[in-house]
């Protein structure tokens, strides 16, 4: 099995790539998001890729991150989602934004991408959502910002979870409430108005 290529690379398309490996060429499709990081032909180049044998083709699939990677790997584990579907999402979405849509329930965002309808945005938010680690989700349910506000929603929502919140529904709880969710406000004062549901706006 083919885990990566390291040589020089031939070709690029935003869809495909080309790789001299000790003179033999190896074509892999690639998602958009792979294909700015890629260095111009004649430079040396390292892609990770996930192999697929059929009977009638071996074909490889090309990312520049091992993010990139397993979130394809776990894509195309949804009933459904093929490796060319699988692709067409990635080149969508980053990495990031996909898990925070999946995280966020956000089935506009992912039927907005090219072949992705609304019942198959919401199959794979349903399955995806499962495989993803309960670090992941609650980073994406923030953004994943390394700011006062991101941490201000990340304490939040460890709390919710902590007093008994099913993850969703403590996603839900932080996304409804964002905007009034600072820096400056204290954790107990953001529970207490998030679980009384009297939020005011500064004035």
């Amino acid at each position: 099995m083919i885990v990566f290529l390291e040589g020089i690379l031939e070709e690029k398309e935003p869809t495909r790539v080309v790789i001299n490996v000790g003179g033999i060429g190896y074509e892999a499709a690639i998602p958009l998001s792979s294909y700015d990081p890629l260095p111009l032909p004649g430079r040396p180049v390292r892609l990770l890729t996930v192999q697929i044998i059929r009977e009638d083709a071996h074909l490889l699939f090309g990312f520049m991150t091992a993010e990139e990677r397993n979130a394809f790997l776990q894509l195309t584990t949804v009933n459904g989602i093929g490796p060319k579907l699988g692709l067409a999402v990635l080149s969508g979405l980053p990495v990031r934004e996909l898990k925070t849509a999946i995280a966020g329930g956000d089935v506009k965002r992912l039927s907005g991408i090219p072949g992705i309808g609304k019942k198959t945005a919401e199959r794979i938010i349903l399955e995806m959502r499962d495989k993803l680690s309960k670090g992941e989700l609650m980073e994406a349910a923030t953004g994943g910002a390394d700011n006062p506000a991101a941490t201000k929603m990340h304490d939040v929502l460890l709390a919710l979870i902590s007093l008994g919140h099913k993850q969703a529904d403590a996603r839900r709880m932080v996304k409804e409430f964002a905007a009034h969710i600072t820096p400056e406000t204290s954790l107990e004062d953001t529970l207490h108005k998030i679980l009384s549901g009297r939020v005011t706006k500064d004035k």
